[in-house]
């Protein structure tokens, strides 16, 4: 059951992704944008071709590839993660970071490329989706959550070092 409810998150969270670049495509593309707020953030077409931050352009076989390692590793990571309440940041991350791998994966099979449409002009910051706003979002999530929620012990389903038994 755990899985059925994390695949349909996936698939609810692609679709909105997927539904929100085919609206870019229709009221952005061939235009100069939407500015929603003068100076700082419009809606802009952009068909990005390379990887985050515009990097490895025309690489579509890596980035393929790369994509399908990611999603490997995750289902793996994913399956061992306990299921318990405290352990519950981790699947969201894993599910968040899974529906932005594969809403940007399609657009890479489908078109060779990502369509992009958030961007922020007052800080001149790469334009993204919403992909990559799961993606980004769940890493940030895992950086806190590793450095001032779990502890090493936490840990011990990944196959690491097993937590030293003390004496009372």
């Amino acid at each position: 059951m755990k899985y059925i409810k994390a695949g349909i998150a996936v698939l609810l969270l692609v679709l909105l992704d997927q539904w929100t670049k085919v609206l870019a495509v229709r009221h952005l593309m061939n235009t100069d944008g939407i500015t929603l707020i003068p100076k700082v953030f419009r809606l802009y077409y952009l068909e990005n071709r390379g990887s985050a931050f515009g990097l490895m352009q025309n690489q579509k076989v890596f980035l393929v590839f790369f994509t399908v390692i990611i999603l490997a590793a995750l289902t793996f990571f994913y399956r061992k993660i306990p299921d318990t309440g405290r352990m519950m940041s981790l699947k969201i991350a894993a599910v968040l970071i899974y529906a932005g791998a594969i809403g940007n994966f399609i657009d890479r099979i489908r078109q060779s490329y990502v369509v992009d449409f958030f961007y922020f002009e007052l800080i001149d910051f790469p334009v993204f989706n919403v992909a990559d706003i799961y993606v980004t979002t769940a890493a940030i999530a895992l950086i806190i959550l590793v450095i001032f929620y779990y502890k090493d012990e936490d840990f011990e389903f990944l196959g690491g070092k097993k937590a030293k038994k003390t004496k009372a």
